[in-house]
């Protein structure tokens, strides 16, 4: 059995964009939610700094995780977010389960 791809990305919206990056995300995650091989996209934004956006995404395994980016809706979501955060891009941390 293979194992899952699990990451979390961060990342810090411009001085005003706090609110236009939440609904981007809100509508990105309902349709990674839905793809066959996404087993969690949780998307957060922090209590303390409400600029600050953290996602922890799991898939199912590789295969899914490139899946997942070849989507067609990630291309737009990504350049649409590179222009309303502080960072080049998300920031990515991949993670291994214990």
């Amino acid at each position: 059995m293979s194992e899952p791809t699990i990451l979390h990305a961060t990342f810090t919206a411009r001085p005003g964009e706090g609110d236009r990056v939440a609904a981007l995300l809100r509508d990105f995650a309902e349709g990674v939610r839905a793809e066959d091989g996404n087993v969690v996209f949780d998307a957060t934004r922090l209590v303390d700094d409400s600029d600050r956006f953290f996602v922890y995404e799991v898939y199912r395994d590789d295969e899914a995780f490139q899946a997942h980016l070849a989507s067609p809706a990630g291309v737009p979501f990504n350049a649409a977010l590179q222009e309303l955060i502080v960072e080049p891009s998300s920031q990515l941390t991949f993670l291994r389960r214990l």
